[in-house]
């Protein structure tokens, strides 16, 4: 696991910019920049939006992954390369791409997505312990908890 400060100084330099330019683009100082590259401070909020989409990362990988994320839909764990994207374009670090994307879900009925699982488990034909097990395990995620 990384630290912010690793994360932060690792992308600035891998995109080519200089303290100055990067903090042009998410408008705060060179210094707020440089206090973050030290480890003396970390952004704030907005600012990690800010960086989250300059970069195209996870604010959770812009924190060192600090834990690890998982759809809150069907259970995949989320990289940033799977992570869903809300309407504005920004990450939405609760669903991968598959269940939500541009701020629509793609299952809206959990029959639907056990049976697609279902069929992913065991090789095209569902068997009904795979859909229990999916069942039960789906259910316990915050998506499927809100729609009960």
């Amino acid at each position: 696991m990384m630290n912010t400060k690793d994360v932060i100084h690792e992308l600035r330099t891998k995109n080519g910019l200089s303290q100055e330019e990067l903090a042009r683009k998410v408008l705060v100082t060179r210094q707020a920049v440089s206090r973050w590259e030290t480890g003396e401070t970390i952004p704030n909020t907005e600012t990690l939006k800010l960086l989250s989409r300059l970069f195209d990362v996870s604010i959770n990988t812009l924190l060192g992954s600090p834990r690890q994320l998982i759809c809150q839909c069907c259970g995949m764990p989320l990289e940033d390369t799977s992570i869903s994207r809300d309407a504005d374009g920004s990450m939405n670090e609760e669903y991968c791409k598959w269940c939500y994307t541009d701020g629509r879900f793609v299952y809206t009925d959990m029959e639907q997505l056990v049976d697609f699982c279902a069929r992913q488990m065991s090789g095209g034909k569902p068997s009904d312990e795979a859909k229990e097990y999916l069942r039960k395990e789906l259910s316990r995620l915050d998506y499927w908890k809100q729609k009960s």
